[in-house]
């Protein structure tokens, strides 16, 4: 079959749109603004390259992978909840938790390429559609929300002039909430999966 035949825009707009919602980026902008009020540095392109080396790793190796150190999707899951929690405590609470190396590219890589952008709903999500779509659609579908993402990091500045202070700490809290109720949810769905695996 010739490769162009393989390519199908229903399934790249239906695999984007999938992956749109679960990474969420534009609800992530109050995170990035309260990364950036933290005094942190946000690359974007470092950001962008590596949640989309993850992705493809996870892609194409990542049940291997999992296996490998013998930890399953759902525990990969609950562990990133954890990840996503102490994020929303820090903009509720209006604290630093996170600790970040600056020589080693800030928040680039943690939390904001992993877990904001390929969260372990994301990635898990990314498995998931190898069974209704083509992977070159997927893929097309991946780089296409990937370089969306780098756009949205490379303007949270203006964004945040935008939008003003008081809306951002207002948004900053009100998005920690919503956050530490996707951490509870990611954590409570998945933690009845790992102790009945356990049990067994």
């Amino acid at each position: 079959m010739n490769f162009m035949d393989l390519i199908n825009f229903k399934e790249i707009i239906s695999a984007f749109i999938v992956m749109f919602a679960i990474i969420d980026i534009l609800g992530s902008i109050p995170i990035f603004i309260n990364i950036k009020a933290q005094n942190q540095t946000i690359k974007a392109w470092q950001a962008a390259l590596v949640a989309l080396i993850f992705f493809v790793a996870f892609f194409y190796a990542g049940n291997g992978l999992l296996n490998l150190f013998s930890v399953d999707a759902p525990s990969f899951a609950v562990a990133g909840s954890f990840v996503i929690f102490i994020l929303a405590l820090e903009m509720i609470l209006g604290i630093e938790i996170i600790k970040t190396d600056a020589t080693s590219g800030g928040a680039s890589i943690v939390p904001i390429a992993f877990p904001l952008i390929a969260g372990p709903g994301a990635l898990t999500t990314l498995l998931s559609l190898r069974a209704e779509y083509a992977d070159i659609n997927i893929m097309i579908a991946l780089i296409a929300n990937i370089i969306f993402d780098y756009f949205v990091l490379r303007s949270v500045d203006k964004i945040q002039r935008l939008i003003g202070g008081n809306v951002v700490t207002i948004m900053r809290k009100f998005f920690g909430v919503i956050l530490l109720a996707i951490a509870v949810k990611l954590f409570a769905s998945n933690l009845a999966i790992v102790i009945s695996g356990l049990s067994r």
